[in-house]
């Protein structure tokens, strides 16, 4: 039933732009914690960015600066701006919602992930 659904990545030249978008169904973005990850071959999973339902974002320190993320309630979609982009930034960029913790726990939910590749 709860579905994240990426889409808008690409080819892109280095110092270019991409903005990836991240479509929910299930359940509204503002009531989750939303966040951004990426991966590389053979690297580790990286958080990218993450904005709370109250609004407060946070960037891992490679993209600030240069990336944000934002959130349009009406359309239920989570988006990652991503500006003076690097060869370095090449990664499968994945959305990420995960509900607020309670003592009857919690919900997370993966999407299938987009591809960012940076040319130099």
């Amino acid at each position: 039933e709860v579905q994240l659904v990426e889409s808008g990545g690409g080819l892109v030249q280095a110092g270019g732009s991409l903005r990836l978008s991240c479509a929910a169904s299930g359940f509204t973005v503002d009531d989750y914690v939303m966040a951004w990850f990426r991966q590389a071959p053979g690297k580790e999973r990286e958080l990218v960015a993450t904005i709370t339902p109250g609004g407060s974002t946070n960037y891992g320190d490679s993209v600030k600066g240069r990336f944000t993320i934002s959130r349009d309630n009406a359309k239920n979609t989570v988006y990652l701006q991503m500006n003076s982009l690097k060869p370095e930034d090449k990664a499968v960029y994945y959305c990420y919602a995960r509900s607020i913790v309670s003592i009857e726990g919690y919900l997370e939910v993966w999407g299938q992930g987009t591809l960012v590749t940076v040319s130099s």
